[in-house]
This record gives structure tokens, sequence and C-alpha cells, in this order.
């Protein structure tokens, strides 16, 4: 089955694997923070998965995402600097921009940046479920098997643990 396959498929691939546990251990984590780490470092194997698979407007997109992480976590609800990332994801895009399929990681980085600079908990894991469905389209218009495994997991993954809140908050509530 490998035979054919090129040392930059293969490697892209495994980048994406390696993607898929990080994502997986950053939604299964209640704690915000937990998430933005594991999230941080996950997207730094997505981006060399998508330059292996060539896919350059989803790995520029998913470089960004990194940066976006990092400037989350030290300037959450800042309206600037969402505004400079929503500017910056339809910036890195426009050039690559030939066909609908480049449309699909550019919807989840400005989806995912609003989710994470507005947005915490349960309403920021709804947000990011919705970019993870669009990260599931690109990934699978890649050919990436370990990054559509990834972001199908993380959707469900994303959904388990938004019920998991929604249940400790019921619990808490007086009733």
């Amino acid at each position: 089955m490998f035979e054919d396959a090129s040392w930059a498929w293969i490697t892209g691939q495994a980048c994406g694997l390696i993607a898929l546990g990080l994502c997986i251990l950053g939604f299964a984590s209640k704690r915000d923070e937990r998430l933005f780490l594991r999230l941080l470092v996950a997207n730094i194997a997505f981006t060399l998965q998508f330059i292996l698979l060539g896919s350059w407007v989803a790995a520029a997109i998913t470089a960004l995402i990194v940066l976006r992480i990092e400037l989350v976590r030290r300037y959450k609800g800042s309206w600037w600097a969402m505004s400079a990332m929503l500017v910056a994801t339809v910036a890195v895009a426009l050039p690559g921009l030939a066909t609908w399929r480049e449309v699909w990681p550019l919807a989840a980085g400005l989806i995912g940046t609003l989710a994470m600079f507005l947005l915490e908990g349960i309403a920021m894991r709804w947000l990011l479920a919705a970019a993870a469905f669009c990260w599931v389209v690109t990934n699978l218009m890649v050919g990436s098997i370990g990054g559509t495994a990834a972001e199908l997991l993380i959707l469900v993954t994303n959904l388990i643990t938004i019920g998991r809140l929604m249940r400790d908050r019921s619990a808490r509530a007086p009733g």
C-alpha cells in the first residue's frame, strides 16, 4: 500500500497523527488553558502536515493559528488583537484563493478566531466544533488521513466535553 507513497506524503500523514493525539488531550480537558497549550503544539504539527501535502492556504492559516492561540492566552477579549488576527487570516488566504476548496480553511480560521477571543467554556467549544467541521472538509480534500481523523475526533471529543461541562453546570445550579 505504501510502496508508491512519497516521503512527503508519509511524513505529512505522521504529522497529522501526532496532532490527533495532542488535540484529543486538549479537548478532553475541562480547563481552557490546557486546551490552548495542547492546541498550540498540535497546530505546529498540522502546519507541517499541510506543507508536506501541498495545501498552502491551509498551512498559512494553521501557522497563524499558532500565533492566535498565544495571543488569546495573553489578550483574551481584546478587540484589537482579534481584529488583527482576522485581517491576517484573510490576508494570508487571499493569494491562494483559487477555488472554493480554499474557503474551508479560511472559514475555519475566522470562526476559530472569533470563538477563542470572544468566548470561553461551552460557547467557545460550540464555535470550535463548527471550525473543526471546516477542518474535516479541508483534510478530506487534501487527503490527510491523520488530519481527517484528528478533526473528526476533535469534533466528537469537543461535543462530549460540552456535555460534561453542561452536566457540571447543572450539578452546581441551585435546585
